[in-house]
């Protein structure tokens, strides 16, 4: 595996390495040693797998107690994922990165805790996994407005307004938000 740092260091596209051959391919999607030799040092307690269609943004979500970690992968059709810096500490405050990930590239996204987190379906179909560091607790769960005009996150809309869910029109602004320390 190859681990590819972002503008935002924390954030890793990892590259795994693809074996192919007339019958299909396999790849290794995560192996502890690695992960460990790169600095991501996690155990991931939880997967959830979602689908979407084309047009469909989710996020930014964020878990502001029982703080999540996201290992994300395409594993049909092709996603625009985006990760925002929500640590007030950090030199990233407030920026974002953005990566394509997709069924053909074979690329995950490391989404450290403190970060939130969204994708905008690309294609007309998309299907994700994605294992976490904590568990999902309703509770402490936290959505960030997907187009607060702070972050300006350039999200590659092939529609004027995406299709989102009453918690992502109802995100918090940036200025709003409870953010991490």
């Amino acid at each position: 595996m190859e681990f590819i740092a972002t503008k935002i260091p924390d954030v890793m596209v990892i590259k795994p390495k693809v074996f192919e051959d007339p019958r299909g391919f396999f790849l290794e999607t995560y192996r502890d040693n690695e992960f460990i030799s790169a600095g991501i040092d996690q155990k991931f307690v939880q997967e959830n797998h979602s689908a979407s269609q084309k047009g469909v943004l989710r996020g930014l979500h964020y878990q502001i107690r029982q703080t999540q970690g996201k290992l994300v992968r395409a594993i049909v059709g092709e996603i625009f994922d985006a990760v925002v810096d929500i640590r007030r500490s950090s030199p990233t405050f407030g920026k974002w990165v953005g990566v394509t990930l997709s069924a053909e590239n074979k690329y995950q996204l490391w989404v450290p805790p403190g970060f939130a987190h969204g994708f905008y379906v690309l294609s007309e179909r998309a299907e994700i996994t994605y294992k976490v560091t904590d568990y999902y607790a309703p509770e402490w769960d936290r959505s960030l407005l997907w187009n607060a005009p702070e972050i300006g996150v350039e999200w590659p809309l092939t529609d004027e307004t995406p299709i989102l869910s009453n918690k992502d029109i109802n995100g918090s602004a940036f200025a709003d938000a409870e953010l991490f320390d």
